[in-house]
């Protein structure tokens, strides 16, 4: 990236006197003083270079040329005191590399500026690569998101309409923003420096990308943002014969999920001879991922039906049973520059008039592989008490709770003795701290609950009923 004014007076061992252009600006040209015109990029810093003598005389000229030089850095070998004042004078930045003569600093700036770009040049070589990688496996959000990731910023991906086709990195307010920008609209625009990148010759655009980037190399960011531009032409521009399958396994898994004789009639038609499926539900940490590709390959793999659709960043699908271990096992192998990216909710088996049921339940496994930072959660997995709950109807629910219904009197003071106590596996010493009572008054409370319920604490039966109890008046 493009050497800062600050790290370029360090590397000559020179002072920099500071003006109006701050010390961490890049610098992109070296020019001598009889070569210089104008500034050419007010986001860089141009430097200029003479004997103080010869700057002295052209900063007073009080031409176009003379303002201009105010605008530059001026490097010199030495400094006068007439120098210096014409500086303070002018607000010009300055650097001062006493002992070297103009010739030798401008040789000496040329050659750093040159490796510089030429470093430059080869992470836009490489980035260009990388693109063309992600475009192949993931598609035009894959190249989006690493395009963010290359300038370290964010990028929008709009239609020729204003509407959103991807991001990556990007709010609201940018999406806001790059809308306002692209289309030239008259309002505040939040975020400054955006590039807008036409994606398509002329008049036959297909949208436009719009970046910003915290990096000071603009450049840089505008070389890849211009490939990456390029790229989703051709991305855009391919026709997906896949669109109209895609819609189609969509709408027939929306009549899966509302179930009766209409779901297993389609299942049939579809290929499906199974009683029973299992849901899944499968997102990725990472945008490079494809996910619906990925799915439909395993799944060919596997000699299964493609009974999936992708919503949000996230794809539910249903597998013969049989087949859901095998499934698990690829996405737990799967891995992305070395680690685990995907997440996967697995349901119960359910007959196929039901499965919305287990559709539900792969999205609660989902929601806990998400949180937990695991690759695999299968709902038959997660606690006990919340799978056996969601398998009963309110009436049975209520006549559980109604096993305690004789604690409900004093304020719930022994219906909340009683789930304290089953909390901390029954340590006696440990609930009696946590309800701040003494050990006494908790066995007192104790007995008074068996005498009431007709439960024995001192059976795991019991216990557990109790605690099941609990939870179904939480509910």
């Amino acid at each position: 990236m493009a050497r800062r004014l600050d790290s370029v007076a360090a590397t000559l061992g020179g002072e920099l006197v500071e003006g109006r252009i701050d010390p961490s600006t890049p610098v992109d040209a070296a020019v001598p003083l009889a070569d210089f015109a104008v500034v050419g990029h007010p986001a860089f810093a141009t430097l200029v270079v003479g004997t103080a003598a010869e700057l002295l005389a052209a900063l007073r000229a009080g031409d176009a040329r003379s303002a201009a030089l105010a605008g530059a850095v001026l490097v010199a070998p030495a400094a006068s005191s007439a120098f210096r004042a014409a500086l303070a004078e002018a607000r010009a930045t300055a650097v001062i590399a006493a002992g070297q003569p103009p010739e030798l600093l401008l040789s000496a700036l040329v050659a750093q500026l040159a490796d510089d770009r030429a470093a430059e040049d080869r992470l836009v070589t490489t980035g260009t690569k990388v693109l063309t990688q992600v475009a192949r496996r993931g598609g035009a959000r894959a190249v989006v998101a690493e395009l963010a990731h290359r300038i370290d910023g964010w990028a929008v991906l709009l239609d020729v309409h204003g509407q959103v086709i991807t991001t990556a990195g990007a709010g609201g307010l940018h999406v806001q923003d790059a809308v306002a920008v692209a289309f030239h609209r008259p309002v505040r625009v939040r975020h400054p420096g955006l590039q807008v990148h036409a994606v398509g010759p002329g008049e036959d655009l297909t949208a436009y990308l719009v970046v910003s980037s915290r990096e000071s190399s603009t450049s840089r960011t505008r070389d890849l943002a211009s490939q990456a531009a390029a790229l989703l032409d051709l991305l855009l521009r391919t026709h997906d014969h896949g669109g109209t399958e895609r819609l189609g396994r969509s709408v027939m898994v929306d009549t899966l999920l509302a179930g009766g004789e209409e779901a297993a009639e389609l299942l049939h038609r579809w290929g499906v001879r199974d009683r029973t499926l299992t849901a899944f539900a499968l997102t990725s940490r990472s945008k490079g991922v494809d996910l619906e590709r990925l799915v439909t390959r395993w799944l060919d793999e596997l000699g299964a039906v493609h009974v999936v659709t992708e919503s949000h960043e996230r794809v539910l699908g249903f597998l013969r049973d049989g087949q859901v271990d095998a499934f698990a096992r690829r996405v737990e192998e799967f891995l992305l520059d070395g680690r685990v990216v995907l997440r996967l909710g697995l349901g119960s088996s359910a007959p196929v008039d039901a499965l919305s049921r287990s559709a539900g339940e792969a999205r609660q496994a989902h929601e806990a592989a998400v949180a937990d930072g695991r690759a695999v959660v299968r709902y038959r997995a997660l606690p006990t008490v919340a799978y056996v709950l969601d398998r009963l109807d309110e009436d049975a629910s209520a006549r559980i709770g109604d096993l305690l219904e004789p604690l409900s009197g004093g304020e719930g003071e022994l219906l909340r003795t009683l789930r304290v106590y089953l909390a901390e596996h029954g340590a006696l010493g440990v609930t009696a701290a946590a309800l701040g009572i003494h050990r006494q008054t908790l066995a007192a409370r104790l007995l008074r609950i068996e005498e009431l319920t007709g439960l024995s604490l001192a059976s795991p039966d019991d216990r557990t009923a109790a605690w099941l109890a609990i939870r179904a008046l939480e509910r």
